[in-house]
């Protein structure tokens, strides 16, 4: 990146109720350190603990009774 040049905006949007969207280039490491495969600059990301595909969603959040109510006040608010 030259100077001046402005690093590319990382975006993580708390869904209600459901996953952490992930929207820009990130980097995604497991536990071990090994880099995941993620298609394309966005991606979801499990917060109920019940996906088969962790750290991904697969949805199985809906109809499970998940509760992923964001406590903290917005930053402009």
């Amino acid at each position: 990146m030259s100077d001046g040049e402005m690093a590319p905006e990382v975006t993580i949007k708390v869904r209600a109720n459901g996953p952490l969207k992930v929207t820009g280039p990130v980097r995604l490491v497991d536990q071990e350190g090994r880099v995941l495969k993620v298609d394309g600059d966005d991606m979801v990301l499990c917060r109920c603990g019940r996906s088969a595909d962790k750290p991904f969603c697969d949805g199985s959040h809906r109809g499970a009774g998940f509760d992923g109510t964001c406590g903290r006040r917005p930053a402009d608010g």
